[in-house]
């Protein structure tokens, strides 16, 4: 082997070395376990929060993305105008909230999850609470800090849709 080579090859052995050497770690990925216990831990905040009236934790774990659909209106979309309708329900009744996952699937930094939920609304002015059952499904998305927020949330009721008589 030439002397010129057998520099160049050292060269390059001496670079490869080093960029290895300063390369940062990659942080390890939560298992799916992990992954699941934090959406789930996620979940106990945000109905917590709900059932507290507290719309400040509300809001603080709203995503500028969020987008909630909900039967018979149109979609919330966007931070503002999430943190916006939970304040108002926060003012006006006392709600009680369960939810029961059923299905959660994780693959990467996004996750969706299935189950169902109830709803009891009392009127903090007084009046008839409320009820309503059905379904939801939920999509979660990994932050950049690790954490999972929901950034969309689509729920239905078990009630029949009442539909308005023909002019």
């Amino acid at each position: 082997m030439s002397f010129i080579r057998s520099i160049t090859l050292v060269g390059a052995l001496v670079i490869a070395v080093s960029l290895t050497a300063c390369e940062t770690p990659r942080a390890k990925r939560p298992s799916t376990a992990q992954d699941e216990a934090a959406i789930t831990e996620f979940n106990k905040r945000y109905l917590r929060a709900i059932n507290d009236g507290d719309s400040a934790t509300l809001a603080s774990l709203t995503t500028p993305e969020h987008i909630m659909i909900a039967p018979g209106r149109p979609p919330i979309v966007g931070k503002e105008a999430n943190d916006a309708a939970n304040a108002r329900v926060a003012q006006t009744a006392k709600i009680e909230e369960t939810w029961a996952p059923e299905e959660t699937f994780i693959s990467g930094d996004l996750a969706y999850q299935r189950g169902t939920f109830t709803v009891a609304a009392t009127p903090k002015a007084g009046g008839t609470t409320r009820n309503m059952r059905g379904t939801f499904l939920r999509i979660y998305k990994r932050q950049p800090d690790g954490a999972w927020r929901m950034v969309r949330d689509m729920f239905n009721t078990d009630q029949p849709a009442t539909l308005a008589p023909p002019n």
